[in-house]
């Protein structure tokens, strides 16, 4: 083993040195054919260092597109995601008809995805990632690739869904009853279908019975009345709801005070 240890460095010393030749080397057919060397063997930070070099060199060739796909697959390859979208962007706008162009364009709209974050932060990227798969899907409705993408918008409208409904609650968590029921009417209107959709509803009439709790005397009435008008909507929809019990309990004392 002690004597690997040499060896070993010596071979990484010698193969470093020869990089750096092949990058000041001005015989760009060699450095075409060992960039692809190189990605082959998955060393893609040499590949990528290579097809940098080559990029305006080949631009306007025949290898102009292979140079462009594989460096933004490198950049894939390092995890690299903001820069991958940026160069499978640019490939797609700059070779439209290169047999690589439907895959640049599904992997602009994929690396978008994977920056796509957690739900409780911004999601700026999920909005760009659903626009470019919908472009995607409906410039090649053929793609075998339909079901995987029509997948990846799934998860992240679910995290759309997730934002909405979290910033929705959070209103209401702080006691904000008016903001509370806007953002969550306005959660339901984005998202009709959210499974939180009997939560979201209880929490609607709630924050309705709370706000009428603590108004001024000039506006309890009208919002009492708007409580129980919201409790038939809620038991209607969800006649045998977990939450009935405290619903049933806000109807009959919003009525008791209506009545008094």
């Amino acid at each position: 083993m002690k004597r690997l240890i040499p060896l070993i460095l010596l071979i990484v010393i010698v193969s470093s040195c020869k990089y750096e030749k092949l990058l000041k080397s001005r015989d760009y057919r060699l450095k075409y054919n060992k960039a692809l060397e190189y990605y082959a063997e998955e060393d893609y930070m040499r590949a990528s260092g290579l097809l940098d070099q080559l990029k305006p060199i080949l631009k306007g060739t025949k290898q102009a597109d292979t140079v462009f796909y594989y460096a933004a697959y490198c950049s894939y390859y390092d995890k690299s995601y903001l820069s991958a979208a940026y160069f499978f962007d640019e490939f797609k706008r700059t070779f439209g008809n290169s047999k690589f162009a439907e895959d640049a364009e599904f992997m602009n709209a994929y690396c978008t995805f994977l920056l796509s974050p957690r739900p409780s932060l911004d999601q700026s990227y999920s909005f760009q990632a659903i626009s470019l798969f919908s472009l995607y899907l409906s410039r090649y409705p053929n793609s075998n690739r339909t079901s995987e993408s029509i997948g990846y918008v799934d998860q992240l409208r679910n995290k759309l869904v997730e934002k909405s409904y979290e910033g929705a609650k959070l209103y209401y968590n702080l006691e904000s009853y008016t903001a509370a029921i806007i953002a969550l009417n306005n959660s339901l209107d984005d998202f009709p279908e959210t499974e939180h959709r009997e939560e979201i509803m209880f929490l609607i009439l709630k924050s309705k019975f709370l706000l009428a709790k603590y108004s001024v005397v000039s506006k309890r009435i009208e919002r009492y009345q708007s409580t129980v008008g919201e409790f038939y909507s809620f038991a209607g929809e969800f006649p045998e709801s977990k939450f009935l019990g405290e619903a049933t309990e806000i109807f009959e004392n919003s009525n008791d005070i209506l009545k008094n």
